[in-house]
């Protein structure tokens, strides 16, 4: 069976849902993002990881236990599972503010599912993130705000920003220098497209 969107819940500082889930979705507890399931209401349908986060793993919800020495983060292996369900739509929380390299990975966890088909959401206090491989995405039409975008990997062609302050069209984005950082809602929807590469994009949540 597989479940329309997949949210994640990590072990970093949480600031809230900005998105709930909806029933039928799959709720993932990465190790002591069980603590802020229970803040925020939600009862997870597994609680995975090495568990060197809780310093008492709850027995009333389905585990799944990995060594602490192993190749992926305890998110990895939350958004591995989830793909083997069948989920497209992934949230992430929890994933960022706390330790750098972990954001990092979060990061680069959008690009993992954006080369698979799927689309993921990685929420911290004001933004959210997302990556684009080969796609087009719309934000929607705001009055204000600020979104960016980089290139994740060799250099992004062919991307095209429209309905921002700052418009680009078919433009080569380099992974050495920021051009895409900064720009403005102007009321309408933003279009950003990229034919070959990937894009980190990021917009404020309010």
């Amino acid at each position: 069976m597989s479940h329309p969107a997949c949210f994640i819940i990590g072990a970093g500082p949480f600031f809230g849902l900005v998105t709930r889930p909806a029933p039928g979705d799959l709720i993932l507890a990465a190790d002591g993002g069980w603590q802020h399931c229970e803040k925020a209401g939600i009862r997870p349908d597994l609680l995975m990881g090495d568990f060197d986060s809780l310093t008492e793993i709850p027995q009333t919800v389905p585990r799944l236990t990995f060594p602490v020495e192993k190749d992926d983060t305890d998110t990895m292996l939350a958004i591995k599972y989830g793909l083997e369900q069948g989920c497209k739509t992934f949230h992430l929380y929890g994933g960022t503010g706390g330790r750098m390299d972990h954001t990092l990975a979060n990061l680069q966890s959008l690009a993992y599912l954006a080369q698979r088909g799927a689309r993921g959401f990685l929420y911290d206090e004001t933004y959210t993130s997302t990556a684009l491989w080969n796609d087009t995405l719309t934000l929607p039409a705001r009055q204000e705000g600020i979104f960016s975008l980089f290139c994740l990997g060799p250099e992004a062609h062919g991307v095209s920003i429209r309905g921002g302050q700052y418009s680009l069209e078919g433009a080569d984005l380099s992974p050495f220098f920021p051009l895409g950082v900064s720009n403005h809602f102007q009321g309408q929807p933003v279009e950003i497209e990229v034919t070959d590469g990937c894009l980190l994009i990021c917009w404020q949540n309010t």
